[in-house]
């Protein structure tokens, strides 16, 4: 297969090497052989190529290499593989011209299900569980949280198959919605924290406005979202004002949700959140106007939630250690990103944000406590200085060095990523479990708002209460003839003779 040679090539080492070491730690009982020699050789060449991944992003060297590994976990001991490889080699000059051009002349992201029924019977595509088995080696193509939800989403409209075109487009959109947050100005009077990391802006002269509402007041202004805070400026003459600062890092009671607003302060449009804390004598009111949906609204909502219980979450669990909240607020903000990069690419029907984020997800699942229980304890095991972490990934990306705490970094042995990886799969198989739990909810919802649309339900309702009080009737009557109340028993033996007589005396009087 041809992606052993790739790798070897990488490596600097010979295929038969490789199987060789591979070989030395192989239990001959065992089985799945190939796709293990697969993993083994993945897990080598990984670090290798995440160290210069910004690189190799933007000239497409990292989507193809990892959709290769995806395809050869999937198809292990397949022929077909090397022969589809050899044919996209001889393809891919002329793709990379062809692509170039047409992002130089079209600014705007395709919506690119519409290439996919052309795409069907000439790119090869992989599946979920080669999409997620990637995800806990490289948490940039999604988390272990919500692997599945980043794919379901991203499939949707190619029948759940990931194509190499959508899979290279949504590894080159996050790499720009990175470089794009990196040019934005911190809030105004405001220095960052180290490990502060800018995450969405909104209310400049090239994005739609963003106001605050005080009473009757209205205050135009630029509202930034960073994995601690939100900062609204108001617009002043010339520039900003100050910026007002609500941290979610303060162990406080706090909440954010939506509100309608209007002229002076009437509850007309439904386009706000208000933003409500113990610190806070009234709450804060910012209105995203526009014109038709609440998408921007509910996205904005979303991506506050998301940092608010981030920080919930590490202040629950006493989550202390430099290294692990970095590598939680790493892998939020990666969320946060792969969000914006799939709303780039699905911009005529925007993805749910659930699917993206990690808090918000687990806050819907069943069993969503349990699984931040094990989210916690995998925390415990992240190991410094692993080129293909969460925190490495963002380094390596370009991110600036202020955003990045200085961690020690030490040598990683085998022995290490192996754990990490084992530690990871505890995590997925709990998200696993919710998942399957979720659906049968969803099933069991859709069946009752199937007999509602069909005008069942009433009907249902009511002959279910006429079942409850016939069984009711049932067990009051079932003591009569138990003799468990005896005078009441006798009352009724008594009163059923007389009728008995009455009746025989009518029926004998009527001949």
């Amino acid at each position: 297969m041809l992606i052993f040679s790739n790798i070897g090539m990488k490596l600097d080492i010979s295929v038969d090497s490789m199987v060789e070491e591979f070989e030395r730690e192989w239990d001959p009982q065992m089985k799945g052989y190939s796709k293990k020699l697969v993993e083994f050789c993945c897990s080598k060449v990984l670090p290798v190529i995440c160290i210069n991944i910004d690189k190799n992003i933007c000239d497409g060297s990292f989507s193809r290499f990892t959709f290769d590994m995806m395809r050869a976990w999937e198809m292990p001991s397949s022929a077909e593989d090397e022969s589809y490889t050899e044919c996209v080699a001889k393809e891919k000059e002329d793709k990379k011209v062809s692509n170039k051009i047409s992002q130089e002349q079209d600014d705007i992201p395709l919506f690119y299900s519409d290439l996919m029924p052309l795409l069907v019977d000439h790119e090869s595509s992989v599946g979920e569980e080669a999409y997620v088995w990637l995800a806990t080696l490289v948490p940039l193509v999604a988390d272990v949280v919500n692997g599945r939800f980043t794919f379901e989403t991203l499939t949707a409209p190619t029948a759940n198959l990931l194509h190499f075109p959508a899979y290279d487009q949504f590894l080159k959109e996050i790499n720009k919605c990175i470089k794009h947050l990196q040019k934005q100005e911190p809030p105004t009077g405001v220095t960052l924290a180290d490990d502060e990391f800018i995450l969405h802006v909104e209310g400049t002269a090239g994005s739609q406005r963003v106001v605050r509402h005080i009473g009757g007041t209205s205050w135009p202004g630029r509202l930034t979202l960073t994995n601690y805070a939100l900062y609204f400026e108001a617009s002043g003459v010339m520039s900003y004002e100050d910026a007002l600062k609500l941290d979610f890092s303060k162990d406080i009671e706090q909440s954010v949700k939506p509100t309608a607003t209007g002229p002076w302060g009437a509850p007309i449009f439904d386009k706000a959140i208000v933003y409500e804390s113990s610190e806070l004598q009234e709450g804060v009111v910012l209105e995203l106007p526009e014109m038709t949906s609440s998408t921007r609204r509910d996205h904005w909502l979303a991506l506050v939630k998301e940092i608010m219980l981030l920080n919930k979450f590490l202040s629950k669990f006493k989550v202390e250690s430099p290294l692990e909240v970095w590598d939680m607020h790493a892998r939020t903000i990666l969320g946060i990103i792969r969000l914006h990069a799939a709303r780039e690419m699905l911009r005529i029907s925007p993805p749910t944000p659930k699917s993206f984020l990690i808090f918000a997800l687990l806050e819907e699942l069943p069993k969503g406590d349990y699984i931040l229980e094990e989210l916690a304890e995998s925390l415990k095991k992240v190991t410094s200085g692993y080129p293909c972490s969460a925190s490495s990934i963002l380094r390596n990306l370009n991110v600036s060095q202020t955003c990045v705490p200085c961690l020690e970094t030490k040598e990683v042995s085998n022995e290490s990523e192996i754990v990490q990886h084992e530690n990871l799969l505890s995590l997925e198989s709990a998200v696993n479990q919710s998942r399957e739990e979720a659906k049968e909810m969803d099933v069991a919802k859709a069946t009752t708002e199937g007999l509602k649309e069909d005008g069942i339900s009433e009907s249902a309702q009511v002959l279910m209460g006429l079942l409850e009080q016939l069984k009711s009737f049932f067990l009051r009557s079932r003591g009569f003839f138990t003799w468990e109340r005896p005078v009441t028993t006798l009352t009724v033996i008594v009163a059923m003779q007389i009728v008995i007589y009455k009746y025989v005396q009518f029926d004998h009087s009527s001949k």
